[in-house]
């Protein structure tokens, strides 16, 4: 598809903390990474509801495969334009390589956080993740996910008046 194994820039850093900066998602970790812990909060629950009969591991390895289709979509011409179009992020050109592995770790950190804590401490650190991300780049996950979908106006300009560009 034509991703860059790492940044343009030609370094790796392990923290990029500029949300709408051209290092997002081109580096290990980004206040996206947040996300995609709550990616493996979800799919550890879905898949306990729809498979819970199989063993952690081997709901882990389907979630390991959803993980890694879902790099695959986000990283397509169709929804690389629909975030240009519909969200405020409009430098967004795609993961690198070693982004999009990264998240699927990040994921797999998340279920497996899901795994080993009661549930209570799981909704707690997704409702917290949820508001601490809303708080600092003024994105979540489920802006993210509203704002795929339908763009609403009123969370684009005020997503947009947060941005420090």
């Amino acid at each position: 598809m034509g991703r860059l194994a790492i940044c343009a820039c030609g370094y790796v850093k392990f923290w990029e903390g500029d949300p709408v900066g051209p290092g997002n998602s081109q580096h290990l970790t980004d206040w996206y990474t947040f996300s995609h812990l709550l990616h493996g909060f979800w799919l550890y629950f879905l898949l306990w509801l729809v498979f819970r009969q199989l063993p952690v591991g081997a709901r882990l390895s389907v979630a390991v495969v959803l993980e890694a289709a879902w790099e695959i979509l986000e990283n397509s011409p169709f929804i690389i334009d629909r975030y240009r179009a519909g969200t405020i992020s409009l430098n967004y050109y795609g993961d690198t390589i070693v982004n999009s592995l990264s998240d699927t770790l990040s994921a797999i950190v998340g279920f497996l956080f899901a795994a080993w804590v009661p549930p209570i401490a799981t909704i707690a650190a997704g409702v917290a993740i949820e508001a601490g991300l809303a708080l600092a780049i003024r994105d979540n996950l489920a802006l993210n996910i509203v704002m795929l979908v339908h763009e609403v106006p009123w969370i684009k300009a005020w997503q947009a008046a947060g941005q420090s560009h």
